[in-house]
């Protein structure tokens, strides 16, 4: 896929999330690696009136070269892309009901959301911790978030949202998608008690579907 095709296809990812309800105002940030540096939203922007000439261009090294000023949330995407080899994309949402289970204080902050459902752990794998509460924009939550993401493809922010990681831009959108699912999932059972998979059907499923 040519950087032009990329630019597209973040622009149009990014408004159908916003349009679905993913994100509001200027919430959220996605951001893709290139061949030779990254792409992500710009600061202050809507993820459903994105130009694809104006995202914002980072060099290698994480340095803005081209296009509009970057997301104030770099450091987030750079956790991951430091921490993840296979992190093609990083998405950053505060969908309601993933934040709402950030805001729980009786979860398991290793892994709030149990495997309940196939696809969520196809998407998003084992496990997916809750990072400790920062300051949106506080660089002090990078090395937190790093740390996390050396086994985990997805983390959870404590009361701000989600941030997850995939092999391509699609997959890391996906993932995002089924995370949401997810926590609406587990808010509407908590109280229950659902059948959960198994550890064995959970290896049978990252064995597979890695």
């Amino acid at each position: 896929m040519t950087e032009a095709e990329t630019r597209r296809l973040l622009v149009e990812l990014a408004g159908s999330l916003f349009t679905r309800g993913f994100s509001v105002g200027s919430a959220g940030n996605i951001s893709v690696r290139l061949d030779d540096g990254y792409l992500i939203t710009p600061t202050n922007s809507s993820l459903g009136r994105l130009d694809p000439t104006r995202l914002s261009r980072l060099d290698a090294a994480f340095a803005h070269v081209d296009g509009d000023k970057p997301s104030k949330e770099v450091f987030m995407h750079r956790a991951f892309y430091t921490a993840r080899a296979d992190a093609g994309a990083v998405v950053h949402l505060h969908s309601t009901m993933a934040t709402a289970v950030a805001c729980l204080p009786d979860v398991d902050a290793s892994n709030p959301i149990p495997p309940l459902t196939p696809y969520f752990v196809m998407r998003v794998g084992r496990s997916m911790p809750i990072v400790p509460y920062y300051r949106p924009g506080d660089p002090a939550m990078e090395p937190a978030i790093h740390a996390a993401a050396r086994d985990a493809r997805a983390v959870l922010l404590a009361n701000h949202g989600p941030v997850i990681s995939g092999k391509s831009l699609t997959d890391a959108v996906y993932a995002a998608e089924e995370l949401e699912e997810a926590a609406r999932l587990f808010l509407l059972l908590r109280r229950d008690l659902p059948r959960r998979l198994t550890a064995a059907q959970v290896d049978d499923l990252l064995a597979t579907f890695g």
